[in-house]
């Protein structure tokens, strides 16, 4: 499907949901596009996949969100002014189904790719009409259900209901499609009433005149009769067939085949029946060509009304020679052979009563001048009375701009994307960078909009480490690279501790790593988890395998108390925290031993008594503080009680 359809869902997805939902949208559907470009064409599963993923996200139905993308896309398309062609349609809702078919039809020269339903009312009343929908597409029902819904209700000012009166699966040229009969109830008294008005206002005295002069104003028509044996055809169809005597007398099924309307036999009674729908008939060149190059060819056989899709049986399998090659009837049945390629005509069936008949009114689909050739025509071949000429070289003309537009614009798509892409890397980048600065929480805050001064916020209850690293020499620049090298190395190893136990790594100043617990996520454990790392540290520092090869060790000191804690600093902002606390967390690091973890008093009352051996120190001056008592603390690796505290 073409991109402006998903287009049209984005738009509307964001505007209605919002940007959160759509991208919880992409990621859940696993969408790889972020952008969709309007011309170019993507797989048909991603609609679908969309409208699981927000059923699944806001609890609602499949059903619902395809009749929304249909009423989405109806909406979107108005931007493109193509609201126009449905309003110039015709004067009522009926009209506009009656002509459903041939609007796809015009849109095939923007959208050549376009693979559209096909759609014919089978009943007609004051109440509304049946609606047949046929499309090699699964699963678009709904969608097609939404774009009625919107269509009626914005151009028409109709309510409708619809309601699916059946659905059956039908095999054609290999593929699964599906045919679904709609019944469409709206308010249809006036088309009916002027439907009324229109057939008793016809003239029924009209002189009566030659067959010929309708194959004349129509080159390519074909007349049959209600056994499906063609009594005449145009002039250039002639030409085409080389010769009346190919065509007269033959089974039209024969040498053509129905395109359109779709899921339907080509007999006389649709055609008599459905000569208000636009009918495709490909006239099957290669079969004429095997008629011309074998004059004692079998009997004809009447081909029997198989729905479309089923291949024709006449004529078998042979291979035909023109210009001394053998051609194989399916591969140049749709190759670009010069002169053999298959001529699809368009038009409308017309009944004539007075010789009981129908005749094929249409012309032949050139989308480009380049087709020409291909179809064996010329523009002289084309219907002198129509549009038909003029289409072909305004086209001519304008494809090769268009082509270099549509270029553009997918060049511009495709930049979009990848800027997309860039601004989600950097993005994700810009994140890490910031988290790295401040907890994830506080840099949330601040990006939602929040004051800086809002972050400041006081803890009655932190744990404070300070680690010291011990053992370095950078008297020369080689000392100096060495430094740097083990200090980075240590301090990796710290990082990813700090991360496992719930502890906030606060900063490093040249040898010196601080960290608390507490905040700021407030939690009952901070404590034990300073302990916990701190006792790692000393473990895995005396293991790490140090660039230089210098030993390395550490001494750490830990306190517990009340703090307070904010943003600090406009160029590089950092997360700090202040208070007695502090001071003395690193006056406790400064007394501290190689290799030991020194905590205090208040800290020692907040640790579980199982887990660790504390063995007290005794009485430490600490400045501004006086003596006071402190501990070691070691990791219980027995877990027993004998070992808790020793004094």
């Amino acid at each position: 499907m073409y991109g402006m359809l998903l287009e049209s869902i984005q738009h509307f997805v964001q505007l209605e949901y919002g940007e959160e939902v759509w991208q919880r949208t992409l990621i859940l559907s696993e969408c790889k596009h972020i952008v969709f470009n309007t011309h170019q064409v993507y797989s048909d599963h991603i609609m679908g996949s969309l409208a699981t993923s927000l059923a699944t996200i806001t609890s609602k139905s499949y059903e619902s969100f395809m009749i929304f993308f249909g009423r989405c896309f109806v909406r979107f398309f108005s931007n493109y002014g193509y609201d126009a062609t449905i309003k110039a349609t015709g004067r009522y809702f009926t009209d506009f189904l009656d002509s459903v078919d041939n609007i796809h039809s015009r849109f095939r020269i923007s959208y050549p790719k376009m693979q559209s339903p096909s759609m014919y009312l089978a009943e007609v009343d004051i109440n509304g009409c049946v609606l047949v929908y046929r499309s090699l597409r699964q699963g678009l029902t709904y969608y097609v259900m939404g774009q009625l819904d919107e269509i009626a209700n914005e151009f028409f000012n109709l309510k409708l209901e619809t309601t699916v009166v059946s659905t059956q699966n039908h095999l054609s040229n290999g593929k699964n499609a599906t045919i679904v009969k709609l019944r469409l109830n709206f308010d249809n008294s006036q088309y009916m009433a002027s439907r009324q008005n229109e057939a008793a206002s016809i003239d029924r005295h009209l002189a009566p005149f030659s067959c010929d002069l309708l194959f004349e104003l129509f080159p390519f028509a074909v007349l049959f009769n209600p056994v499906m044996t063609i009594v005449g055809c145009g002039g250039k169809l002639v030409e085409v067939a080389g010769g009346k005597e190919k065509l007269l007398g033959k089974y039209v099924t024969t040498y053509f085949k129905l395109r359109r309307p779709k899921g339907i036999c080509f007999s006389w009674k649709n055609a008599f029946y459905l000569k208000s729908v636009m009918f495709e008939i490909e006239v099957l060149r290669v079969e004429l060509m095997k008629s011309r190059a074998d004059e004692t060819g079998k009997n004809e056989e009447k081909a029997d009304c198989d729905c479309l899709g089923d291949d024709l049986s006449n004529g078998g399998n042979r291979d035909i020679e023109i210009d001394g090659k053998s051609i194989s009837p399916y591969t140049s049945r749709r190759d670009s052979q010069p002169g053999l390629r298959n001529i699809l005509l368009k038009g409308q069936m017309l009944y004539l009563k007075d010789i009981n008949g129908i005749i094929f009114l249409c012309s032949p689909v050139v989308n480009d001048i380049t087709e020409l050739p291909d179809q064996g025509l010329y523009l002289n071949d084309l219907n002198p009375h129509g549009l038909s000429k003029e289409m072909v070289l305004a086209g001519w003309q304008n494809s090769s701009r268009l082509q270099l537009i549509f270029d553009k614009a997918e060049q511009r798509a495709s930049e979009l994307e990848n800027n997309y892409s860039l601004l989600n890397t950097w993005k994700r980048r810009g994140d890490d960078l910031l988290y790295s600065m401040m907890p994830r929480a506080v840099a949330d805050r601040l990006r939602a909009g929040q004051s800086p001064l809002s972050t400041c916020e006081s803890f009655d209850a932190v744990t404070v480490m300070f680690c010291e690293l011990v053992g370095f020499n950078s008297s020369t620049v080689q000392d100096a690279m060495e430094l740097v090298s083990t200090m980075n190395a240590v301090y990796s190893c710290f990082d990813s501790l700090v991360d496992t136990f719930n502890v906030y790594k606060v900063e490093t100043v040249g040898q010196i790593y601080m960290a608390v617990s507490g905040a700021p996520e407030r939690q009952k454990k901070h404590a034990q988890n300073i302990a916990n790392v701190s006792l790692c540290m000393v473990k895995h520092v005396r293991q790490l395998q140090v660039p230089s090869g210098t030993k390395v060790d550490v001494r750490i000191g830990v306190h517990s108390g009340p703090v307070v804690a904010g943003v600090v600093g406009i160029k590089v902002p950092r997360y700090c925290f202040f208070g007695d606390t502090v001071n003395t967390a690193s006056r406790m690091q400064s007394s501290s031993e190689l290799g030991m973890v020194h905590i205090s008093e208040s800290t020692k009352k907040l640790l579980p008594k199982e887990q660790y051996i504390l063995r007290n120190r005794g009485k430490v001056k600490l400045k501004g503080k006086g003596d006071v008592n402190t501990y070691w603390i070691f990791e219980n690796i027995y877990n027993d009680e004998e070992y808790v505290e020793t004094y």
